[in-house]
């Protein structure tokens, strides 16, 4: 059923999305002249490693330049174009493919770099027991303003608690925390 959901919904996204989609490629392309879809390898399920696919939001081959593989906000590689893509998640919007093709889920741990899997413990290493997806636990409490290793507690937590009421919260939550907010739980709600 989860799998046919993720079919269901990412299909849905990509027809919704397209206007968007398109007019974000027309303002990469026109910007720099070069690839619109920006390719890299990242760790699923199980550990096994694939290709996830973003809008270029950066210079060409900035992971050779500045911070490498790191982005800090007002990172001078990222493009005019980049800011606003980056900002609205719309950079986001080509994984919904990865969800079709079956290497992502709607809802999971955002899929990590192998440099990034080589450090887990073995703890740790439970947060590849799930697909991982465009929207999750962690997403919803602070995206990346959370330290590193918050990010991974909270995405062993949804591994170990994961429902359909958790992926609905979820979903329900995503576009509050699209736009800035973030869930702080049952003691404190949206900030």
């Amino acid at each position: 059923m989860n799998r046919l959901a993720d079919v269901a919904l990412a299909g849905l996204g990509l027809v919704v999305s397209s206007p968007v989609l398109a007019a974000a490629a027309v303002a990469i392309k026109l910007e720099d002249g070069g690839p619109i879809l920006y390719r890299q390898t990242r760790v699923g399920k199980d550990g096994r490693d694939f290709e996830v696919l973003k809008l270029r939001s950066m210079v060409v081959d900035a992971e050779r330049q500045g911070a490498g593989y790191a982005v800090d906000r007002g990172d001078a590689r990222i493009t005019r174009v980049g800011r606003l893509v980056r900002r609205t998640s719309i950079d986001e919007l080509p994984q919904l493919w990865n969800v079709v093709r079956g290497d992502m889920s709607v809802i999971g741990p955002r899929p990590t770099l192998r440099y990034q899997v080589d450090r887990y413990d073995e703890r740790q290493r439970h947060r590849l027991d799930v697909r991982p997806g465009l929207t999750g636990w962690a997403q919803i409490h602070g995206r990346a303003t959370l330290p590193w290793a918050e990010r991974i507690e909270l995405d062993l937590w949804y591994v170990e608690h994961r429902s359909s009421r958790v992926d609905l919260r979820i979903l329900a939550r995503t576009p509050l925390a699209l736009l800035g907010g973030t869930y702080k739980g049952a003691t404190g709600g949206w900030r």
